[in-house]
């Protein structure tokens, strides 16, 4: 997607949902520099990451960021924070009071007074609307927050919400955060119509599918990840195994990485500002920057469809 939204993002969001799970402090921070000095200035993360780790309760990922940023003066401003509310445990939903108290604690623990996008990380349907909408339109008045998004949201409540903030006169969600990669491509004929309709861009996650489009989880490898269970498990679909195959060709000819290809798809698609990729360390952050300044030709897209 071209666009000014686009270049608000850069070409890659870095995902930051395995920092205080599969990459420590130490190697966040090395995850984060790296990327920063290869141009990358947009940073994805939630109040929830990584609650799914046994002892943690959410917030960890926000506090590496936090710890990072305070650790690098002038960063904050060199960078762009997106974070969520509606899954921590001890936060969960999006009852006016705990988005604001939600927003609140994920400010202290990214160490800063605002965040440049909030996203209602799911619908909630026990939450009127209504007031879902003017909570979110209300931190964006106040300062706290500079743009909204939704993420995983279906086409109708999104479309509603929307119609909801335009009737009261606030900040309408501008952003959706959904899965989408060459793997999953259910938002195609679904939401993406809608984003088109309503002028709102998207930022995909899982757009390495868990690893699998990288190509390490190739039949009879064994990979220590804690995703290669799930992502092995594609390889079962005889589609999936063309779809390397047709990757690999690519990559191959291009001489970049799998993933570097994979971004560069996804990043090709309408209304896509930019997918969210993460990495645990510099060596893999290394094949989702070369996605950078990738862009495939209309054949090498075709191969790929």
């Amino acid at each position: 997607m071209t666009s000014s939204a686009s270049s608000d993002f850069g070409p890659l969001v870095l995902g930051g949902n395995v920092f205080g799970w599969t990459a420590d402090e130490s190697a966040s921070f090395a995850v984060l520099d790296a990327f920063v000095e290869a141009g990358g200035r947009a940073i994805d993360t939630a109040d929830a990451y990584s609650m799914w780790v046994d002892g943690h309760t959410g917030g960890e990922s926000e506090r590496i960021i936090g710890a990072w940023l305070s650790a690098r003066p002038g960063m904050r401003e060199r960078v762009s924070i997106a974070t969520k509310v509606f899954a921590k445990p001890d936060r969960p939903g999006l009852a006016p009071a705990n988005v604001r108290a939600a927003l609140n604690e994920s400010l202290e623990r990214l160490q800063t007074d605002y965040v440049d996008l909030y996203y209602a990380h799911r619908d909630d349907p026990e939450v009127p609307q209504d007031d879902v909408v003017m909570t979110f339109g209300e931190l964006v008045a106040e300062g706290l927050v500079s743009r909204i998004g939704a993420s995983n949201f279906s086409a109708d409540r999104l479309h509603s919400a929307v119609d909801v903030a335009k009737a009261h006169g606030v900040e309408p969600f501008t952003v959706s955060q959904d899965g989408y990669s060459l793997v999953h491509r259910d938002i195609e004929s679904g939401l993406v119509p809608t984003l088109k309709r309503l002028d709102i861009i998207e930022l995909p996650y899982g757009a390495l599918q868990g690893g699998f489009l990288t190509g390490k989880y190739r039949q009879g490898a064994t990979v220590d990840s804690p995703r290669a269970g799930k992502a092995s498990q594609l390889l079962e679909t005889p589609r999936n195994v063309e779809l390397l195959d047709a990757l690999q060709g690519v990559a191959e000819g291009r001489d970049v990485s799998m993933a570097a290809v994979a971004l560069a798809w996804l990043r090709q698609q309408p209304r896509v500002a930019a997918p969210i990729a993460s990495a645990r360390s510099v060596e893999q952050l290394a094949s989702l920057v070369e996605s950078f300044d990738l862009v495939l030709s209309e054949d090498e897209l075709a191969r790929l469809a």
